[in-house]
Protein backbone atom coordinates (compact mmCIF):
# COMPACT_ATOMS: atom_id res chain seq x y z
CA UNK A 1 0.00 0.00 0.00
CA UNK A 2 2.82 2.40 0.83
CA UNK A 3 4.34 1.93 -2.63
CA UNK A 4 0.99 2.45 -4.32
CA UNK A 5 0.34 5.65 -2.36
CA UNK A 6 3.76 6.94 -3.33
CA UNK A 7 2.94 6.33 -6.99
CA UNK A 8 -0.41 8.03 -6.50
CA UNK A 9 1.17 11.11 -4.91
CA UNK A 10 3.78 11.42 -7.66
CA UNK A 11 1.21 11.10 -10.44
CA UNK A 12 -1.20 13.56 -8.86
CA UNK A 13 1.56 16.12 -8.26
CA UNK A 14 2.74 15.80 -11.84
CA UNK A 15 -0.81 15.95 -13.20
CA UNK A 16 -1.66 19.12 -11.27
CA UNK A 17 1.51 20.79 -12.46
CA UNK A 18 0.81 19.83 -16.07
CA UNK A 19 -2.83 20.94 -15.85
CA UNK A 20 -1.65 24.43 -14.90
CA UNK A 21 0.24 24.62 -18.20
CA UNK A 22 -2.07 22.49 -20.36
CA UNK A 23 -5.71 22.71 -19.28
CA UNK A 24 -6.81 20.44 -22.14
CA UNK A 25 -5.20 17.04 -22.70
CA UNK A 26 -3.92 16.16 -26.14
CA UNK A 27 -6.74 14.76 -28.25
CA UNK A 28 -6.28 11.12 -29.21
CA UNK A 29 -8.71 9.91 -31.88
CA UNK A 30 -10.42 6.67 -30.88
CA UNK A 31 -8.99 5.04 -34.02
CA UNK A 32 -5.46 5.59 -32.64
CA UNK A 33 -6.14 4.86 -28.99
CA UNK A 34 -4.72 1.34 -28.74
CA UNK A 35 -1.69 2.22 -30.84
CA UNK A 36 -0.66 5.27 -28.83
CA UNK A 37 -1.39 4.09 -25.29
CA UNK A 38 -0.35 0.91 -23.49
CA UNK A 39 -3.84 -0.27 -22.59
CA UNK A 40 -3.59 -3.89 -23.63
CA UNK A 41 -3.55 -6.56 -20.93
CA UNK A 42 -1.05 -9.41 -20.74
CA UNK A 43 -0.69 -12.79 -19.07
CA UNK A 44 2.17 -11.81 -16.77
CA UNK A 45 2.33 -8.82 -14.47
CA UNK A 46 4.74 -5.89 -14.92
CA UNK A 47 7.09 -4.05 -12.58
CA UNK A 48 6.00 -1.14 -10.44
CA UNK A 49 8.07 1.22 -12.60
CA UNK A 50 6.51 -0.04 -15.82
CA UNK A 51 3.06 0.19 -14.27
CA UNK A 52 3.67 3.77 -13.17
CA UNK A 53 4.80 4.71 -16.67
CA UNK A 54 1.75 3.11 -18.29
CA UNK A 55 -0.57 4.70 -15.77
CA UNK A 56 1.01 8.12 -16.23
CA UNK A 57 0.55 8.02 -20.00
CA UNK A 58 -3.08 7.01 -19.52
CA UNK A 59 -3.79 9.67 -16.87
CA UNK A 60 -2.12 12.46 -18.83
CA UNK A 61 -4.12 11.59 -21.95
CA UNK A 62 -7.51 11.59 -20.17
CA UNK A 63 -9.91 14.55 -20.44
CA UNK A 64 -9.18 17.13 -17.74
CA UNK A 65 -12.48 17.94 -16.13
CA UNK A 66 -11.22 20.23 -13.35
CA UNK A 67 -9.45 22.90 -15.38
CA UNK A 68 -10.59 26.25 -16.85
CA UNK A 69 -10.60 24.52 -20.24
CA UNK A 70 -13.47 22.14 -19.47
CA UNK A 71 -17.03 23.40 -20.00
CA UNK A 72 -18.43 20.38 -21.77
CA UNK A 73 -20.75 18.72 -19.28
CA UNK A 74 -22.86 19.45 -16.22
CA UNK A 75 -20.00 18.72 -13.84
CA UNK A 76 -16.45 19.96 -13.43
CA UNK A 77 -13.86 21.34 -11.04
CA UNK A 78 -12.29 20.02 -7.87
CA UNK A 79 -13.50 20.93 -4.41
CA UNK A 80 -10.47 19.70 -2.48
CA UNK A 81 -12.30 18.76 0.73
CA UNK A 82 -14.78 16.69 -1.26
CA UNK A 83 -11.86 14.92 -2.95
CA UNK A 84 -10.47 14.18 0.53
CA UNK A 85 -13.77 12.60 1.54
CA UNK A 86 -13.88 10.51 -1.63
CA UNK A 87 -10.36 9.24 -1.12
CA UNK A 88 -11.21 8.22 2.44
CA UNK A 89 -14.31 6.36 1.26
CA UNK A 90 -12.13 4.37 -1.15
CA UNK A 91 -9.68 3.46 1.61
CA UNK A 92 -12.47 2.47 4.01
CA UNK A 93 -14.41 0.62 1.28
CA UNK A 94 -17.62 0.36 3.28
CA UNK A 95 -20.70 -0.97 1.53
CA UNK A 96 -23.69 1.14 2.43
CA UNK A 97 -26.43 -1.50 2.65
CA UNK A 98 -26.23 -2.35 6.38
CA UNK A 99 -25.13 -0.72 9.60
CA UNK A 100 -23.06 -3.81 10.31
CA UNK A 101 -20.98 -3.19 7.16
CA UNK A 102 -20.87 0.62 7.21
CA UNK A 103 -21.26 1.63 10.86
CA UNK A 104 -21.05 5.40 11.43
CA UNK A 105 -20.88 6.04 7.68
CA UNK A 106 -24.62 5.31 7.65
CA UNK A 107 -24.99 8.14 10.14
CA UNK A 108 -23.09 10.43 7.75
CA UNK A 109 -25.54 9.61 4.95
CA UNK A 110 -28.56 10.03 7.20
CA UNK A 111 -27.29 13.39 8.50
CA UNK A 112 -27.03 14.73 4.94
CA UNK A 113 -30.47 13.47 3.94
CA UNK A 114 -32.06 14.80 7.13
CA UNK A 115 -30.60 18.26 6.59
CA UNK A 116 -31.76 18.36 2.96
CA UNK A 117 -35.28 17.26 3.96
CA UNK A 118 -35.39 20.01 6.59
CA UNK A 119 -34.22 22.59 4.05
CA UNK A 120 -36.96 21.53 1.63
CA UNK A 121 -39.45 22.13 4.44
CA UNK A 122 -40.56 18.58 5.14
CA UNK A 123 -41.24 17.02 8.53
CA UNK A 124 -39.64 14.11 10.38
CA UNK A 125 -41.42 11.54 8.22
CA UNK A 126 -39.27 12.57 5.24
CA UNK A 127 -36.16 10.65 4.26
CA UNK A 128 -34.05 9.80 1.24
CA UNK A 129 -31.37 7.70 -0.39
CA UNK A 130 -28.22 8.04 -2.46
CA UNK A 131 -27.66 6.58 -5.91
CA UNK A 132 -25.02 6.75 -8.67
CA UNK A 133 -26.69 9.52 -10.67
CA UNK A 134 -29.75 11.47 -11.67
CA UNK A 135 -31.03 8.77 -14.03
CA UNK A 136 -31.15 6.35 -11.10
CA UNK A 137 -32.77 8.77 -8.64
CA UNK A 138 -35.33 9.74 -11.27
CA UNK A 139 -35.99 6.03 -11.73
CA UNK A 140 -36.59 5.72 -8.00
CA UNK A 141 -39.02 8.63 -8.12
CA UNK A 142 -40.97 7.01 -10.94
CA UNK A 143 -41.01 3.65 -9.17
CA UNK A 144 -42.45 5.22 -6.02
CA UNK A 145 -45.02 7.11 -8.09
CA UNK A 146 -46.11 3.88 -9.77
CA UNK A 147 -46.42 2.03 -6.46
CA UNK A 148 -48.20 4.93 -4.77
CA UNK A 149 -50.82 4.74 -7.51
CA UNK A 150 -51.32 0.99 -7.03
CA UNK A 151 -49.51 -0.77 -4.20
CA UNK A 152 -50.19 -4.19 -5.73
CA UNK A 153 -48.14 -3.57 -8.88
CA UNK A 154 -44.91 -4.53 -7.17
CA UNK A 155 -46.42 -7.96 -6.47
CA UNK A 156 -48.66 -8.59 -9.47
CA UNK A 157 -47.04 -6.53 -12.22
CA UNK A 158 -48.41 -3.74 -14.41
CA UNK A 159 -51.91 -4.29 -15.78
CA UNK A 160 -53.17 -0.70 -16.22
CA UNK A 161 -52.44 1.90 -18.87
CA UNK A 162 -50.37 4.41 -16.92
CA UNK A 163 -48.93 7.70 -18.13
CA UNK A 164 -46.18 10.05 -16.98
CA UNK A 165 -45.63 13.67 -17.94
CA UNK A 166 -42.35 15.49 -18.47
CA UNK A 167 -41.07 18.55 -20.26
CA UNK A 168 -40.00 18.23 -23.87
CA UNK A 169 -36.75 19.72 -22.54
CA UNK A 170 -36.53 17.24 -19.66
CA UNK A 171 -33.83 14.64 -19.14
CA UNK A 172 -33.75 11.66 -21.48
CA UNK A 173 -33.87 9.19 -18.57
CA UNK A 174 -37.64 9.56 -18.29
CA UNK A 175 -38.25 7.40 -21.36
CA UNK A 176 -35.75 4.76 -20.23
CA UNK A 177 -37.19 4.65 -16.75
CA UNK A 178 -40.73 4.28 -18.04
CA UNK A 179 -39.60 1.17 -19.90
CA UNK A 180 -37.87 -0.16 -16.77
CA UNK A 181 -40.92 0.19 -14.50
CA UNK A 182 -43.38 -1.32 -16.97
CA UNK A 183 -45.18 1.87 -17.96
CA UNK A 184 -43.50 1.82 -21.35
CA UNK A 185 -41.95 4.54 -23.46
CA UNK A 186 -45.31 5.07 -25.19
CA UNK A 187 -46.72 6.09 -21.81
CA UNK A 188 -44.47 9.15 -21.62
CA UNK A 189 -46.05 12.45 -22.60
CA UNK A 190 -43.51 15.10 -23.62
CA UNK A 191 -45.14 18.40 -22.77
CA UNK A 192 -44.38 21.40 -24.96
CA UNK A 193 -42.51 24.33 -23.46
CA UNK A 194 -42.95 28.08 -23.46
CA UNK A 195 -40.52 30.46 -25.16
CA UNK A 196 -38.15 30.25 -22.17
CA UNK A 197 -37.99 26.44 -22.30
CA UNK A 198 -40.22 25.80 -19.27
CA UNK A 199 -42.94 23.16 -19.32
CA UNK A 200 -46.22 24.74 -20.45
CA UNK A 201 -48.63 24.17 -17.58
CA UNK A 202 -51.74 24.79 -19.67
CA UNK A 203 -50.63 22.07 -22.09
CA UNK A 204 -49.82 19.78 -19.15
CA UNK A 205 -53.29 20.20 -17.67
CA UNK A 206 -55.03 19.66 -21.00
CA UNK A 207 -52.94 16.56 -21.78
CA UNK A 208 -53.73 14.99 -18.40
CA UNK A 209 -57.45 15.67 -18.81
CA UNK A 210 -57.40 14.19 -22.31
CA UNK A 211 -55.61 11.05 -21.09
CA UNK A 212 -58.08 10.56 -18.25
CA UNK A 213 -60.97 10.86 -20.70
CA UNK A 214 -59.33 8.14 -22.83
CA UNK A 215 -59.03 5.76 -19.89
CA UNK A 216 -55.38 6.25 -19.01
CA UNK A 217 -54.10 6.54 -15.44
CA UNK A 218 -51.71 9.47 -14.89
CA UNK A 219 -49.22 8.54 -12.15
CA UNK A 220 -46.32 11.01 -12.38
CA UNK A 221 -45.55 14.62 -13.25
CA UNK A 222 -41.80 15.03 -13.69
CA UNK A 223 -40.75 18.67 -13.38
CA UNK A 224 -37.23 19.87 -14.12
CA UNK A 225 -35.18 22.23 -11.97
CA UNK A 226 -32.47 23.13 -14.45
CA UNK A 227 -33.11 21.76 -17.93
CA UNK A 228 -30.14 20.08 -19.58
CA UNK A 229 -29.67 22.60 -22.39
CA UNK A 230 -31.00 26.01 -21.33
CA UNK A 231 -30.80 25.38 -17.59
CA UNK A 232 -34.28 26.81 -16.85
CA UNK A 233 -36.67 25.87 -14.06
CA UNK A 234 -40.23 24.60 -14.43
CA UNK A 235 -43.02 26.31 -12.47
CA UNK A 236 -43.36 24.06 -9.41
CA UNK A 237 -46.20 26.03 -7.87
CA UNK A 238 -48.43 25.56 -10.92
CA UNK A 239 -47.33 21.93 -11.34
CA UNK A 240 -48.09 21.09 -7.71
CA UNK A 241 -51.60 22.52 -8.07
CA UNK A 242 -52.23 20.26 -11.08
CA UNK A 243 -50.75 17.26 -9.29
CA UNK A 244 -52.93 17.87 -6.24
CA UNK A 245 -56.05 18.32 -8.36
CA UNK A 246 -55.58 14.93 -10.03
CA UNK A 247 -53.82 13.11 -7.17
CA UNK A 248 -50.63 12.57 -9.21
CA UNK A 249 -47.15 12.09 -7.77
CA UNK A 250 -44.95 15.16 -8.34
CA UNK A 251 -41.24 14.51 -8.79
CA UNK A 252 -38.73 17.34 -9.21
CA UNK A 253 -35.64 16.44 -11.20
CA UNK A 254 -33.17 18.88 -9.69
CA UNK A 255 -30.11 16.86 -10.69
CA UNK A 256 -28.68 19.91 -12.44
CA UNK A 257 -30.17 22.93 -10.69
CA UNK A 258 -31.71 21.59 -7.49
CA UNK A 259 -28.74 22.79 -5.42
CA UNK A 260 -30.23 26.30 -5.54
CA UNK A 261 -31.90 24.95 -2.39
CA UNK A 262 -28.71 26.11 -0.63
CA UNK A 263 -28.86 29.67 -1.96
CA UNK A 264 -30.95 32.45 -0.44
CA UNK A 265 -30.50 34.40 -3.68
CA UNK A 266 -31.65 31.67 -6.08
CA UNK A 267 -33.88 29.41 -4.01
CA UNK A 268 -36.91 31.20 -5.45
CA UNK A 269 -36.28 29.26 -8.67
CA UNK A 270 -37.64 26.13 -6.95
CA UNK A 271 -40.49 27.86 -5.13
CA UNK A 272 -43.08 25.21 -4.35
CA UNK A 273 -40.61 22.31 -4.03
CA UNK A 274 -42.03 21.61 -0.58
CA UNK A 275 -45.23 20.48 -2.32
CA UNK A 276 -43.40 17.79 -4.30
CA UNK A 277 -43.46 14.13 -3.33
CA UNK A 278 -39.81 13.56 -4.27
CA UNK A 279 -36.85 15.71 -5.20
CA UNK A 280 -33.43 14.96 -6.68
CA UNK A 281 -30.11 16.82 -6.33
CA UNK A 282 -26.78 15.81 -7.86
CA UNK A 283 -24.01 17.01 -5.57
CA UNK A 284 -21.45 16.12 -8.27
CA UNK A 285 -22.93 18.86 -10.43
CA UNK A 286 -23.70 22.18 -8.75
CA UNK A 287 -22.03 21.36 -5.43
CA UNK A 288 -18.81 20.21 -7.05
CA UNK A 289 -18.19 16.84 -5.40
CA UNK A 290 -16.44 14.12 -7.39
CA UNK A 291 -18.63 11.75 -9.35
CA UNK A 292 -20.90 10.30 -8.33
CA UNK A 293 -23.17 11.71 -5.64
CA UNK A 294 -26.89 11.85 -6.35
CA UNK A 295 -29.56 12.31 -3.68
CA UNK A 296 -33.28 11.64 -3.76
CA UNK A 297 -35.44 12.80 -0.88
CA UNK A 298 -39.09 11.91 -0.41
CA UNK A 299 -41.77 13.62 1.64
CA UNK A 300 -42.91 10.37 3.23
CA UNK A 301 -40.29 7.67 3.78
CA UNK A 302 -42.93 4.91 3.71
CA UNK A 303 -42.71 5.05 -0.08
CA UNK A 304 -39.01 4.18 0.01
CA UNK A 305 -39.77 1.10 2.11
CA UNK A 306 -42.84 0.13 0.07
CA UNK A 307 -40.98 0.21 -3.25
CA UNK A 308 -37.49 -0.98 -2.32
CA UNK A 309 -37.50 -2.96 0.91
CA UNK A 310 -36.94 -6.70 0.75
CA UNK A 311 -35.88 -9.08 3.53
CA UNK A 312 -32.64 -11.04 3.29
CA UNK A 313 -31.46 -12.78 6.45
CA UNK A 314 -27.92 -13.16 5.14
CA UNK A 315 -27.65 -9.35 4.97
CA UNK A 316 -29.86 -7.78 7.60
CA UNK A 317 -28.68 -9.29 10.85
CA UNK A 318 -29.49 -6.42 13.21
CA UNK A 319 -32.75 -4.83 14.30
CA UNK A 320 -31.69 -1.34 13.21
CA UNK A 321 -33.74 -1.07 10.03
CA UNK A 322 -33.55 2.72 10.04
CA UNK A 323 -29.78 2.28 9.77
CA UNK A 324 -29.90 -0.35 7.02
CA UNK A 325 -30.00 1.77 3.81
CA UNK A 326 -30.22 -1.34 1.65
CA UNK A 327 -33.91 -1.47 2.55
CA UNK A 328 -34.57 1.93 0.99
CA UNK A 329 -32.36 1.65 -2.08
CA UNK A 330 -32.43 0.03 -5.51
CA UNK A 331 -28.93 -1.29 -4.89
CA UNK A 332 -27.53 -3.82 -2.49
CA UNK A 333 -23.77 -3.37 -2.56
CA UNK A 334 -23.22 0.39 -2.81
CA UNK A 335 -20.12 2.55 -2.40
CA UNK A 336 -20.06 5.36 0.13
CA UNK A 337 -20.94 8.43 -1.93
CA UNK A 338 -22.04 10.44 1.09
CA UNK A 339 -18.67 10.97 2.74
CA UNK A 340 -17.32 13.28 0.03
CA UNK A 341 -20.32 15.60 0.42
CA UNK A 342 -20.21 15.38 4.21
CA UNK A 343 -16.51 16.37 4.36
CA UNK A 344 -17.16 19.31 2.01
CA UNK A 345 -20.28 20.41 3.88
CA UNK A 346 -18.62 19.96 7.28
CA UNK A 347 -15.60 21.99 6.21
CA UNK A 348 -17.33 24.97 4.56
CA UNK A 349 -20.74 24.85 6.25
CA UNK A 350 -24.10 25.47 4.63
CA UNK A 351 -23.00 29.05 3.98
CA UNK A 352 -20.01 27.73 2.06
CA UNK A 353 -22.24 25.57 -0.14
CA UNK A 354 -24.34 28.65 -0.81
CA UNK A 355 -21.20 30.47 -2.01
CA UNK A 356 -20.41 27.59 -4.39
CA UNK A 357 -23.87 27.81 -5.95
CA UNK A 358 -23.88 31.61 -6.12
CA UNK A 359 -20.44 31.64 -7.77
CA UNK A 360 -21.74 29.52 -10.65
CA UNK A 361 -24.49 32.04 -11.35
CA UNK A 362 -21.97 34.88 -11.12
CA UNK A 363 -19.78 33.19 -13.72
CA UNK A 364 -22.79 32.66 -16.01
CA UNK A 365 -23.71 36.34 -15.66
CA UNK A 366 -20.14 37.25 -16.66
CA UNK A 367 -20.42 35.04 -19.75
CA UNK A 368 -23.81 36.41 -20.77
CA UNK A 369 -22.66 40.01 -20.31
CA UNK A 370 -19.70 39.37 -22.62
CA UNK A 371 -21.91 37.72 -25.24
CA UNK A 372 -24.55 40.45 -25.16
CA UNK A 373 -22.00 43.23 -25.50
CA UNK A 374 -20.21 41.75 -28.50
CA UNK A 375 -21.87 41.99 -31.95
CA UNK A 376 -20.04 38.88 -33.20
CA UNK A 377 -22.13 36.75 -30.85
CA UNK A 378 -25.77 35.67 -31.04
CA UNK A 379 -27.29 35.09 -27.61
CA UNK A 380 -29.74 32.25 -26.87
CA UNK A 381 -29.38 32.32 -23.07
CA UNK A 382 -31.95 32.66 -20.34
CA UNK A 383 -31.15 34.64 -17.20
CA UNK A 384 -31.06 32.99 -13.77
CA UNK A 385 -29.34 29.89 -15.14
CA UNK A 386 -25.78 28.60 -15.16
CA UNK A 387 -25.73 28.07 -18.91
CA UNK A 388 -24.59 30.65 -21.47
CA UNK A 389 -25.88 29.69 -24.92
CA UNK A 390 -24.55 31.45 -28.00
CA UNK A 391 -23.21 31.29 -31.53
CA UNK A 392 -20.15 33.09 -32.87
CA UNK A 393 -19.92 34.78 -36.25
CA UNK A 394 -22.64 32.55 -37.66
CA UNK A 395 -20.34 29.52 -37.67
CA UNK A 396 -22.22 26.28 -36.88
CA UNK A 397 -21.85 25.38 -33.21
CA UNK A 398 -21.04 21.77 -34.03
CA UNK A 399 -18.11 22.83 -36.17
CA UNK A 400 -16.58 25.12 -33.58
CA UNK A 401 -17.02 22.67 -30.70
CA UNK A 402 -15.59 19.76 -32.68
CA UNK A 403 -12.61 21.76 -33.91
CA UNK A 404 -11.80 23.09 -30.44
CA UNK A 405 -11.88 19.53 -29.12
CA UNK A 406 -9.81 17.96 -31.88
CA UNK A 407 -7.17 20.70 -31.60
CA UNK A 408 -7.03 20.38 -27.78
CA UNK A 409 -8.04 23.99 -27.18
CA UNK A 410 -11.28 23.79 -25.18
CA UNK A 411 -13.88 21.19 -24.25
CA UNK A 412 -17.32 22.73 -24.73
CA UNK A 413 -20.52 21.23 -26.08
CA UNK A 414 -23.51 22.36 -28.07
CA UNK A 415 -27.25 22.00 -27.64
CA UNK A 416 -30.51 22.79 -29.36
CA UNK A 417 -33.77 24.47 -28.48
CA UNK A 418 -36.53 24.39 -31.05
CA UNK A 419 -34.92 25.32 -34.39
CA UNK A 420 -31.69 26.76 -33.00
CA UNK A 421 -28.42 24.96 -32.29
CA UNK A 422 -25.78 26.79 -30.27
CA UNK A 423 -22.68 26.46 -28.14
CA UNK A 424 -23.60 25.72 -24.52
CA UNK A 425 -21.09 27.09 -22.00
CA UNK A 426 -21.84 25.57 -18.59
CA UNK A 427 -20.41 27.46 -15.59
CA UNK A 428 -20.79 24.58 -13.15
CA UNK A 429 -17.13 24.75 -12.03
CA UNK A 430 -17.20 27.11 -9.04
CA UNK A 431 -13.41 26.98 -8.71
CA UNK A 432 -13.19 29.10 -11.86
CA UNK A 433 -12.91 32.87 -11.69
CA UNK A 434 -14.45 35.53 -13.92
CA UNK A 435 -11.15 35.89 -15.78
CA UNK A 436 -11.32 32.19 -16.65
CA UNK A 437 -14.66 32.81 -18.35
CA UNK A 438 -13.29 35.78 -20.26
CA UNK A 439 -10.26 33.73 -21.23
CA UNK A 440 -12.62 31.09 -22.66
CA UNK A 441 -13.92 33.66 -25.13
CA UNK A 442 -10.42 34.93 -25.93
CA UNK A 443 -9.30 31.36 -26.65
CA UNK A 444 -12.33 30.70 -28.83
CA UNK A 445 -11.90 33.94 -30.76
CA UNK A 446 -8.18 33.41 -31.31
CA UNK A 447 -8.80 29.86 -32.50
CA UNK A 448 -11.50 30.95 -34.95
CA UNK A 449 -9.29 33.79 -36.25
CA UNK A 450 -6.49 31.29 -36.89
CA UNK A 451 -8.78 28.71 -38.52
CA UNK A 452 -11.51 30.91 -39.96
CA UNK A 453 -11.07 29.72 -43.52
CA UNK A 454 -11.58 26.11 -42.47
CA UNK A 455 -14.55 26.89 -40.21
CA UNK A 456 -16.35 29.18 -42.66
CA UNK A 457 -16.29 26.64 -45.48
CA UNK A 458 -19.40 25.06 -43.97
CA UNK A 459 -21.15 28.43 -43.83
CA UNK A 460 -20.34 29.12 -47.47
CA UNK A 461 -21.52 25.67 -48.49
Amino acid sequence: MKQSLEIFNRLVSELLADEAENPVAEHIPSTELYERLDIKLQKEGISATALENSLKSLVFASPRTATPGFFNQLFGGRQDKAVLGDLMSVILNNSMYTYKAAGPQVGVEKAILREVCDMVGWGPQADGALAPGGSMTNFMGMMMARDAFNDQIRFEGVAQKMTVYTSAEGHYSTQKNAAFVGIGRAGVRKIATDDQGRMDMAVLRATIQDDIAKGYHPVLINCTAGTTVLGVFDDLVAASAIAKEHNIWLHVDGAYGGAVLFSDTYKHLIKGVENADSFTINAHKTLGTPLSCSLIVVKDKKHLHDSFSNDASYLYQTDEDDFNPGKTSVQCGRRNDALKLWVLWKSVGTNGLEKIVDKQFELADTARAYIRNNPDYTDYSEDNTIAACFNYKGIPAEDICTALYEHSELLVGYGSFRDDTFIRLVTVNATNENEDILNFFKTLEAFVAKNENLLTQTVAA
